[in-house]
């Protein structure tokens, strides 16, 4: 995104108020610079309300200079409504936000990842279950999503980045550059460095008790499924397995003692529907063909033909756009791991194309993938050796 069409993305989120109209304003144009040159005309006939109009009409925002100098930090990134690096899962929820803000590795929030949510207050044993259970999604591959919140979502990221190569992002209720509570800003800034942190609102938004119900809305949508490990009967894990349902996400839920109050929500999703689960591989074998499906609507949405099972070459060699770059990534790729930054930077591609490829070619069983590095699971002879 360039500065013209950032500055511009930023003014329309600082505007506030409802994201539906906005993110109907960007569609209706070619990118937020031209949205907001557009004028009020074009604002009002895309719904934005009188607050909004008066917002946009003045030459500075609140917050604006303090949101680019955070952007302007290495590893700080923002994707929008419009731009193809905005998360595919996500366009598809009730209130898809106008745009993220991300601290750490963008890719992230285009791989397979699964929600691990709970108490704030578990008891010992379900903090030992969150643990278990994010410690073989991350084994097994998956990013492990939460909310950074103590208890249950704190356990499941420590867990995650215990393992050598696991991946696990933070979705916040703040701004992306404040940690709450603030305890856990030293597990913040290790998510930071090693996953990433996520928020839709601008950098110093501090704790408000409306966002985290919202905040609840991403964390499921970013996730192919959400696995309760233990909360009461009106908990924020509830709201987001709830809104996972609405989403159309798979929900799971861990069974307790019938005299842990901890449990009562659990139970309570159990009776409503919810898959009840006893260990991960129970997840990842419902959560398996959801992936694989992701990769598919992933190769639609690039044009790339679907590639044999049994094909011995990556894709046919074929004019199509899909096909060149899948070359480009496969000949990026060479023969020794190499991590998702150095790939992006010999392909040429962007961090989105980058992460979807290599899911399709990682869900194809072409590529493997060990702490954070990719490798060509099947070497082929140099005169067929490309996609």
């Amino acid at each position: 995104m360039d500065e013209e069409d950032s500055r511009a993305l930023l003014r329309l989120i600082l505007a506030g108020g409802p994201a539906a109209c906005r993110r109907r304003l960007l569609d209706a144009h070619a990118g937020p610079a031209a949205a907001l040159a557009a004028g009020p005309p074009a604002w009002r006939a895309a719904g934005l309300d009188a607050n909004q109009i008066a917002a946009l009409s003045r030459a500075g925002a609140d917050g604006l200079d303090r949101a680019r100098t955070w952007l302007a930090a290495p590893g700080h990134h923002l994707i929008g409504w419009h731009d193809a690096d905005y998360p595919e899962l996500l366009r598809s929820i009730a209130a898809p936000p106008l745009a993220l803000f991300v601290e750490g590795d963008p890719a992230l929030l285009w791989h397979p990842a699964v929600a691990v949510v709970g108490s704030r207050r578990p008891s010992a044993g379900g903090r030992d279950n969150a643990r278990d259970f994010a410690h073989a999604l991350a084994a097994a591959g998956i990013t492990v999503a939460s909310g950074m919140a103590a208890g249950i979502d704190a356990a499941a990221h420590e867990a995650a980045l215990a393992l050598a190569g696991g991946r696990t992002v933070a979705v916040q209720g703040t701004g992306p550059d404040v940690a709450y509570p603030y305890a856990h800003r030293d597990l913040r800034e290790r998510i930071a460095a090693r996953g990433a942190v996520v928020s839709e609102h601008p950098p110093g938004t501090g704790p408000r008790q409306s966002h985290f119900p919202s905040r609840n809305r991403i964390l499921a949508g970013l996730a192919l499924a959400t696995v309760v490990v233990e909360a009461a009967t009106r908990s924020g894990a509830l709201i987001t397995a709830r809104q996972a349902a609405e989403s159309g996400r798979e929900v799971f839920a861990v069974p307790g003692s019938i005299h842990n109050p901890m449990a009562r929500g659990c139970h309570r999703l159990i009776r409503d529907g919810a898959g009840l689960v006893e260990d991960a591989g129970e997840i990842l074998a419902a959560v398996g063909p959801l992936a694989a499906g992701l990769a598919r609507a992933l190769q639609q949405r690039l044009g790339v033909p679907e590639a044999e099972p049994q094909s011995v070459s990556i894709l046919p060699e074929t004019s199509g756009g899909g096909s060149a770059d899948y070359k480009r990534l496969w000949e990026a790729l060479g023969h020794d791991p190499t991590p998702m930054d150095q790939l992006i930077e010999r392909s040429g591609l962007t961090a989105a194309e980058v992460s979807s490829m290599l899911l399709v070619m990682e869900l194809d069983g072409r590529v493997t993938v060990e702490h954070g590095r990719y490798t060509r699971k099947r070497w082929l002879p140099s005169s067929t050796a490309s996609p």
